[in-house]
Parts: C-alpha cells; structure tokens; sequence
C-alpha cells in the first residue's frame, strides 16, 4: 500500500493499458481517478476497491481544466497524473492528409500537454510527479502510424523539458512501452496464432500485460522513485532482435 492516502488521475483509465494502470494504483492504495469519453462497461477495480470515471474529451482545454478541478475539489489533493490516453488506426502517410495524421497528434501529443498544464498547479503542491505513456515507436520507424510514432517521440522530449522546468516539485517519467496485450490486440496482430507469433519475437517471449505496465507506473509514482526525474524506462521486454542476425549466414544459433 505505498501509495496510501495519494491521488492519481490516469487518462483513458477505463480499458487496456489505461485500466492495468489504473488497477495497479488501487492495489498500492491510492484513490484513483479514470477519465476518457465513454464510460466503461464496468467499473475499473482491484482489491475490493473502484476508480472514479468521469467523462472528458482531453482535446478540450476548458473541459480538461474543470476535470482537475472536481478532482481537487473532491479530494483535496493530486499526486499523480498518468498520460496514457492515446492510440492510432493504421494510415499509411499517403492514405491520408495532414489534417487526418494532425488529429493524431493532437491525441497523443497535445492532449497530454493540455492535462499536464492544468494538472501542473495541484501537483506542484503536493510535490507530485507526472508519468507519461511513450511507445518504442516513437523511437524507431513506425510505417503505417507515422504521426503517432512522431507524437511519441515528441512526448518523451516534452517529459524531458518538463522535468528541468518544474523541478524540484514536480517529478515528470516517461515509461516506454513494447507491444502489450489487449482486447485491442487481434486489430495489431490478428488471431491468436499471430498474437503468439509476435510474442514470440520479444526477447521475453511474450507481450507486456497491462499490469506489467501498471506496476512500473506505480513505482515511477512512488517515494522509491524519488531521484528519479527526466527518466525514460523501456517496458518493452527486451525490443526487438535484429534482423540481420536471422539474415546473416554466419553466427547463426541453432
């Protein structure tokens, strides 16, 4: 229960990655907060206990702002906020005009921008952090969903700049996350023999579960993380294996 007596909101809390996070923060105690545009289909628990849900469109300042308002009003204090809300639908680049790539953007890099500011207030107060939900494809080649590799790769800058400007109050991470399991997964990788198939690539021979990712979030948000600021930690499961590896015709393991 170490973070017993915390606040934390996480965005798009209410299924898959989000919802893991969330899970994982009512387990080490803390009063969570889930928002996104739709309610989910049932209420998002651990341990006997459920995550608030309120409805917000993050693209909408002033709707963002009166979030974190209620959230204050009727907790007195927040200590976490979890960027997570995101996501993308394969495009390639010439499939769409900008303005389509540009909406992705706005999801993935602006929205988080938008709940940081207005989150920024309560946090300095509490000495709070600020954890950011990045992706390997902002770090590599993302064909097919290049606007949100781009986002990402933005978002972990803007960790970055935000962790020097609002320190020593507010720390401010960045998990980077691998290919993770969820009932979105079938529309990445296909059946279940695909699923498996992708693990299978992933040094770790799986993909991330939510609450792999909801565990790391909670140590990010946590006293063992104190000195830990500006940081970027890979939950990727040890990436990717070269290809050329499988390619060469020397070295090759049996």
């Amino acid at each position: 229960m170490e973070l017993k007596g915390r606040v934390a909101v996480v965005t798009g809390g209410t299924r898959g990655v989000g919802a893991g996070i969330a899970r994982a923060f009512l387990a080490a105690g803390a009063e969570v907060v889930v928002c996104a545009r739709r309610p989910p289909d049932r209420p998002v628990a651990a341990d006997g206990r459920e995550a608030a849900f309120t409805a917000v469109d993050l693209r909408e300042p002033e709707a963002v702002e009166a979030l974190f308002g209620e959230v204050a009003a009727r907790h007195g204090r927040l200590d976490c906020l979890v960027n997570n809300a995101g996501g993308t639908p394969y495009r390639l680049l010439g499939e769409g005009g900008a303005e389509r790539h540009a909406r992705v953007l706005a999801l993935n890099l602006v929205a988080p921008m938008t709940a940081s500011l207005a989150a920024y207030p309560w946090l300095r107060a509490s000495r709070g952090s600020v954890v950011m939900i990045g992706s390997v494809s902002g770090t590599r080649p993302s064909p097919g969903t290049a606007a949100y590799g781009a986002a990402k790769a933005g978002l972990e800058n803007l960790a970055r700049s935000m962790a020097v400007e609002w320190a020593p109050e507010v720390r401010v991470n960045s998990l980077v996350l691998g290919m993770v399991r969820t009932e979105l997964s079938h529309l990445h990788y296909g059946d279940e023999a695909g699923i498996a198939a992708v693990g299978a690539t992933v040094p770790l021979g799986r993909l991330a579960e939510p609450s792999d990712v909801g565990e790391a979030a909670v140590f990010l948000a946590s006293d063992r993380a104190g000195y830990v600021s500006g940081a970027s930690l890979l939950v990727h499961g040890g990436g990717e294996r070269p290809a050329f590896l499988d390619a060469a015709t020397v070295n090759r393991e049996n």
